[in-house]
């Protein structure tokens, strides 16, 4: 499409928008995305804040503020020291990119360690800042093993990274284990819970039997936490906390055209909507209302494991968290026409599954209805 030379009609530009919009698949019949469906309710406090830039915090100290309240209330759910910081990000990839600088800054090696499980956007950072990143293979429950995270350190060992919700099973590393290795190697450990940050904590509230993966682990050296997914917030709100804030100046650089004098995100405009939508959202829910949203997500899920076992499909493992790997013949076909019928699922090939993540507002009544679709699919892949 070529840049139009004269203005287009309002009506004409909203009927296109809307139009190649309903090709969309509706997010109630999503059930492979990690991410939240903003609120209703909440919408409007996300666009009151879209002309905002917390990259030029002085013309907008109100929302400055909103920022600090809230980055320090991430704070406090994981457990960190008051010499700890913490920057709002984009999301997982932003956060893990900065904790591998930082880390690789800070201890000067050249390697480093992540479990076969770990997210793409590691090895982003690996081809950007020259990182060498060596893979270690998972066990056999398909969590990494901390013995060999002590075999594979070598004197070019600066860092490890180990997931708190793994992105295609939703399961957890030993971090407690790991976590101790690190600190008898000095090494840096960073955890990513993109995923897991905001569900373990309440689950483990509610007595779920979840290993720490926070800032009580004396080895835990950053931690990535995404509110748009198990946070509930709107894209895009990510947070990357550091042990000790003073970490945050091995990437940060000198800005001397806006109003701060040091910048250490990826980021340099950042729009406040994300983050009046997070603190407002953390707020109307406290611990109270993330528990049990932590309930209703692991019953459903439970359900939905129960509903796809009774129609004879079979889970690839009990889960963990709220995420199912349910194997399948022919996965890219039965992906293929879920989609035909207006349901989105990701693949998980190696595996010859397909995951589903449940979110708080999914029901029983869309869960029976993908089931009844994934068998009549199933049927006609099959013939």
């Amino acid at each position: 499409m070529r840049f139009p030379e004269k203005p287009r009609k309002w009506d004409e530009v909203k009927r296109e928008i809307y139009r190649l919009r309903e090709k969309d698949i509706p997010f109630s019949r999503i059930l492979g995305t990690m991410c939240a469906k903003p609120e209703e309710n909440l919408k409007k406090i996300y666009m009151d804040f879209l002309e905002t830039n917390l990259g030029d915090p002085i013309k907008f100290p109100g929302t400055k503020e909103i920022e600090d309240k809230l980055t320090g209330m991430v704070l406090d759910i994981f457990n960190a020291p008051k010499s700890a910081g913490c920057r709002v990000v984009s999301g997982g990839t932003e956060g893990n990119m900065l904790a591998v600088a930082i880390a690789r800054n800070m201890k000067g090696g050249k390697e480093l360690l992540i479990p076969e499980h770990a997210h793409f956007s590691f090895q982003k950072i690996a081809r950007i800042a020259g990182v060498r990143v060596r893979v270690i293979e998972t066990s056999r429950n398909h969590v990494i093993n901390p013995s060999d995270v002590q075999k594979s350190i070598t004197d070019k060992t600066f860092g490890v990274v180990a997931v708190a919700g793994t992105t295609e099973l939703g399961l957890i590393d030993p971090i407690p284990d790991i976590s101790d290795i690190c600190f008898d190697n000095n090494l840096f450990l960073h955890v990513d819970a993109a995923f897991g940050g905001f569900i373990i904590p309440f689950l483990k509230d509610l007595g779920h039997d979840l290993p720490n993966f926070d800032f009580r682990l004396k080895g835990v050296s950053t931690i990535t936490a995404d509110g748009h997914k198990m946070g509930g917030c709107a894209i895009p709100l990510g947070f990357l906390m550091a042990r000790d804030e003073k970490w945050f100046r091995y990437i940060e650089v000198e800005t001397p055209y806006v109003s701060t004098r040091y910048q250490s995100t990826l980021l340099g405009t950042r729009s406040g909507g994300p983050v009046a939508y997070g603190y407002a959202r953390f707020n109307l829910l406290g611990r109270e209302g993330f528990r049990e949203t932590a309930r209703r997500c692991m019953e459903l899920t439970m359900y939905t494991k129960r509903k796809l076992e009774e129609k004879g499909f079979r889970i690839f493992m009990e889960p963990v968290l709220n995420v199912l790997a349910v194997v399948v013949e022919n996965v890219d076909g039965i992906i293929e026409k879920l989609h035909e019928r207006g349901w989105g699922v990701n693949p998980i090939r190696k595996l010859s599954s397909f995951r589903i993540v449940i979110q708080p507002h999914m029901s029983e009544e869309i869960i029976d209805k993908f089931v009844e679709d994934l068998g009549y699919v199933c049927m006609e892949v099959k013939t």
